[in-house]
């Protein structure tokens, strides 16, 4: 069997039952479970959730975006083999020492396949969590041209690209388009200071003022975990994104959890202890992919300039990259996660039919 049969592109067709569309992403797709089949499954596996909490089946694909684009590879390989095994591992790893460490739950309830999460519907806050412990990618080019305030923050002078932070940064922007926000654009991934989310914590999502403080709490937990338990391995956490949203316990109790993943190639910038010491960035994250789509073709800027996203996309469309670069991509993503969790990472050689078979033995959810 090729590596294109191993990568599953197309994760929006498994049969499982619901009664909504399937939701499908850039990356993963969520198939919200009929009310009986949550109850059933709430009941058969002790998941601690209300009785009545709405459950999902959240399916990874290996598909990889950059620059708001989905690519894709010569000889059929319309994914990266291994992505989608490796981010989800990473997030596993990250959520089970979260646990271990006394800090907030997740979302996720059960991990029938290395694919494949089972999670509970949350309220998310419509916030994009970012922090920050060095300065590179776009804030390095907005303090480049003379911007010395991130989200409310004043940066000192004379810092240089890929220079430590003399503190961890929380930089916040929107998740999905805010509407009637004072001093907020009603555009999605925008910026915002602490002031605009205690002004408008509501609007936000948050369920009282007190949790802009917890969130933030959590967000940095959730960071220095990581960033000490990458520190073991030589590695350096750059940046990342965290989301968080609200779910109700068994005894009904509404707590703030992690969302989505966490600590992955995807949401993270991660580099090489070892060379960054040498003055060399090595990137072990998807800004690697990227930095090779601008290598790749001979005008950058159709990738960087907003104003481009026809072209940006055309040339998405119709350009299959070389298996040599998806390859890459793949021992980035692959190589990474092995360090992390401390064991090799086994590719399926017929994942859809894995899902499937094992959602429908072990749980019940294939018509």
């Amino acid at each position: 069997m090729n590596l294109a049969n191993k990568v599953l592109a197309v994760n929006n067709d498994l049969p499982i039952r619901s009664d909504q569309p399937v939701h499908s992403g850039k990356v993963r797709s969520v198939y919200w479970l009929t009310e009986a089949d949550s109850k059933r499954l709430i009941a058969e596996k002790g998941y601690d959730v209300a009785a009545d909490a709405p459950l999902a089946i959240m399916v990874i694909s290996d598909r990889i975006s950059a620059f708001d684009c989905i690519w894709h590879g010569e000889g059929g390989m319309n994914g990266v083999p291994g992505k989608g095994a490796a981010l989800n591992a990473i997030s596993n790893h990250w959520f089970k020492l979260f646990k271990e460490q006394g800090l907030a739950d997740s979302h996720i309830l059960d991990i029938p396949h290395p694919l494949v999460w089972i999670v509970q519907k949350a309220r998310p806050v419509m916030i994009e969590a970012i922090c920050r412990q060095y300065i590179t990618g776009s804030m390095w080019r907005s303090y480049e041209k003379g911007e010395r305030e991130f989200c409310g923050i004043e940066i000192p002078n004379g810092l240089k690209r890929d220079q430590k932070l003399p503190e961890l940064l929380i930089t916040p922007s929107t998740k999905g388009i805010l509407e009637g926000i004072p001093g907020v654009p009603a555009v999605d991934d925008v910026n915002i200071t602490r002031q605009n989310i205690e002004d408008n914590f509501a609007a936000f999502n948050f369920s009282k003022e007190d949790d802009i403080n917890l969130y933030e709490k959590l967000l940095k937990e959730g960071f220095d975990v990581i960033s000490d338990a990458l520190a073991k391995i030589d590695q350096i956490f750059v940046d990342t994104k965290f989301e968080f949203g609200y779910v109700n316990d068994k005894a009904g109790n509404e707590k703030l959890i992690y969302m989505d993943e966490v600590g992955t190639p995807d949401s993270s910038r991660i580099w090489d202890a070892a060379e960054y010491k040498k003055g060399k960035i090595v990137e072990n994250s998807k800004e690697d992919f990227r930095q090779l789509l601008l290598n790749h073709f001979p005008d950058p800027d159709i990738l960087l300039n907003k104003d481009r996203m026809a072209e940006r996309t055309a040339l998405a469309e119709n350009n299959a990259l070389p298996a040599e670069v998806l390859m890459k991509i793949s021992q980035t993503y692959v190589g990474i996660a092995e360090k992390i969790i401390g064991r090799k990472i086994t590719l399926s050689d017929n994942p859809k039919a894995e899902i499937i078979e094992i959602l429908d033995q072990q749980y019940g959810l294939i018509d």
